[in-house]
């Protein structure tokens, strides 16, 4: 190997993220061309990570990096959300040893690359693309820092909606009111800001309804005069009670109230 290469492969491992995929299509943006990659494959230095992304040979690669990449190399919009960044925070009512339900957020018509599979990191990707919140919305989000890298994920405010959102099809009722009850330090200010952006009326009646069974002291605080809770009734559940004050059908007695 001549000098120019042993300079391009020592400063190309040297750029890796231990952790996390490199895009094929970002790496030869970077200036490595593919038959250069094939040549670092077949000398052991790199190992193909599917169609379209590599990794270092010998390195361990689980979700949160793949996740890393999509968003810095690849500038996707999606991030982890719902009940996976709740567990992240440590706000899950039971946490797992072992996640086995990634749920991932991203607008409609969110394409992501073939090599981001579930079966590759023995996961299962619950990916719902939504526009529950505008595209350009950025209230919300925080990071989580994995290994020697940090990913885009929900705080704990979005997260809970983007939870509800998925009530009941994918989330239970019940596991979703447990949540919710963990969730007494909730930043009045960023649950206002998320409510008047939140597009879906089902979602921002059924969180007001939880928070307000769960007597969170933050709730007070939100000036509901300002939220769009829409017209008419929302059906959350079939045969269930209607509630009068959000207008919305819960399950019977989940809160400890008559029929």
């Amino acid at each position: 190997m001549g000098t120019e290469n042993k300079t391009k492969i020592n400063r190309l491992i040297n750029q890796w993220t231990t952790g996390a995929p490199s895009a094929t299509s970002y790496l030869v943006a970077s200036g490595f061309g593919r038959d250069l990659l094939v040549k670092y494959k077949n000398s052991g230095w790199l190992e193909p990570f599917g169609r379209g992304a590599y990794i270092r040979s010998g390195d361990k690669v689980d979700w949160p990096g793949a996740l890393f990449t999509l968003q810095t190399q690849l500038g996707l919009p999606v991030h982890a959300g719902g009940k996976t960044a709740l567990e992240r925070k440590g706000y899950a009512h039971y946490l797992p040893a072992r996640q086995m339900r990634v749920f991932l957020y991203g607008p409609r018509g969110l394409a992501l690359p073939a090599w981001f599979t579930g079966d590759r990191f023995g996961v299962e990707f619950v990916v719902t693309r939504t526009n529950l919140f505008p595209p350009e919305s950025r209230e919300g989000f925080s990071e989580f820092k994995e290994k020697d890298f940090s990913v885009r994920i929900s705080a704990p405010e979005r997260a809970m909606l983007e939870m509800l959102h998925l009530v009941p099809r994918k989330v239970g009722f019940d596991e979703a009111r447990l949540v919710m009850g963990n969730l007494v330090t909730l930043r009045p200010e960023v649950v206002q800001g998320l409510l008047e952006a939140c597009r879906s009326v089902k979602v921002k009646r059924l969180f007001l309804y939880m928070a307000e069974s769960q007597e969170h002291e933050w709730l007070s605080k939100v000036d509901l005069s300002k939220v769009d809770l829409g017209k008419g009734k929302r059906m959350i559940v079939s045969h269930g009670r209607y509630d009068p004050k959000y207008r919305i059908t819960v399950p019977v007695d989940r809160e400890g109230m008559p029929a």
